[in-house]
């Protein structure tokens, strides 16, 4: 395949022209067709001889001797770049997504019907994936004694999630309250990651002003009562069956959505195409070089941060061929109103 060189205006809107047919059509695209719709009345023959120019910038390639022509995946990046800014979200889409991930609070829940919703409007695959963030940071804390040498620590989160633990420590119920109004009164809003390290911290510039309380606290500390859990990303993939199609060999599809199966695998591919520094949607056309079995799928997808905090990333995964100007105008919207959601004060 040649290396793709720059094209012209008249290149340009044929090109384009192409990749809008065979993304509606799914057929190879032929002059006559193209020639019916040119907005500059260009002949069978002109608009014939532009199509072989493109097919020699190795932008288009011809399945079969009498067939038209169809998009390579440089004719796809060509067109990304092309509509890139210039999409808008149609008010009806607007209208669903709204209605879909209104009155959530919980990074999880949002998560969850983001890759529904979005499965439902790209009629793809919708994938979302959610690690852990502000809205898990803590809420409340509370110590019981439970007897001889056992401790019960509860940890509210401000998810809602209630974790608890029992220790084996001899404190009195006095100290647990008096360590349990501390965390309360100091790390509201804390993540788990950022209070240990600030307990580090003050314990050693603070156990001589507060010693009985920071050997209390140290005591919880060290046992585990506000231990992080281990980093987890949890997936929701939804909306293979719409893969489900007659234009693809039945070995691949079966490769195809044995993958999306496998969610460390869906872990893997986002997080190997999807920067947590980038801003914008982004479009990676040919995943094979991650997954060999998505060699023939697009990838649209953002990160989904609250403030400057990533808490996650969403996509969508459709064959080549997909829409390309909806699919990434319904992402960016919803990589938008995860922050504008989720960043509301509580």
């Amino acid at each position: 395949m040649p290396t793709p060189g720059p094209i012209g205006e008249r290149e340009r809107e044929i090109l384009t022209a192409v990749v809008e047919t065979f993304i509606t059509t799914g057929e190879p695209v032929g002059s006559r067709t193209l020639a019916r719709s040119n907005r500059e009345g260009l002949s069978p023959a002109t608009i014939r001889n532009v199509m072989a120019d493109l097919s020699d910038s190795g932008y288009l390639e011809q399945p079969h001797t009498s067939a038209g022509r169809v998009p390579t995946s440089e004719a796809y990046r060509y067109y990304v770049e092309q509509i890139t800014g210039n999409a808008r979200l149609s008010q009806q889409d607007e209208t669903i997504i709204q209605d879909s991930l209104s009155g959530i609070s919980d990074v999880q829940e949002f998560m969850e019907r983001t890759s529904h919703v979005l499965s439902l409007i790209s009629r793809n695959v919708g994938v979302a994936v959610a690690i852990g963030g502000p809205k898990n940071a803590l809420e409340h804390v509370y110590f019981s004694r439970l007897g001889d040498q056992k401790v019960l620590a509860v940890v509210i989160t401000r998810s809602g999630l209630v974790r608890d633990r029992v220790l084996r420590l001899d404190l009195p119920q006095d100290d647990l309250d008096l360590a349990a109004r501390y965390i309360n009164e100091n790390f509201r809003g804390w993540t788990m990651e950022q209070m240990g390290i600030e307990i580090a911290r003050r314990l050693e510039q603070e156990r001589s002003e507060y010693d009985r309380l920071m050997q209390s606290i140290e005591q919880l500390y060290k046992r585990g009562a506000l231990a992080a859990e281990q980093s987890t990303q949890v997936v929701f993939v939804e909306g293979a069956a719409n893969l489900v199609t007659g234009e693809q060999d039945r070995q691949r599809l079966q490769e195809m959505l044995k993958t999306l199966g496998e969610k460390e695998k869906i872990i893997q591919l986002l997080g190997a195409y999807l920067d947590a520094k980038q801003e914008a949607v982004r479009v990676v056309i040919g995943l094979d070089q991650t997954l060999p079995s998505m060699r023939n799928f697009v990838l649209i997808g953002a990160p989904a941060r609250v403030g400057n905090e990533v808490m996650g990333s969403l996509a969508v995964i459709g064959p080549t061929r997909i829409d390309y100007q909806h699919t990434i105008t319904a992402v960016s919207y919803i990589a938008r109103l995860f922050d504008q959601i989720l960043n509301e004060p509580e």
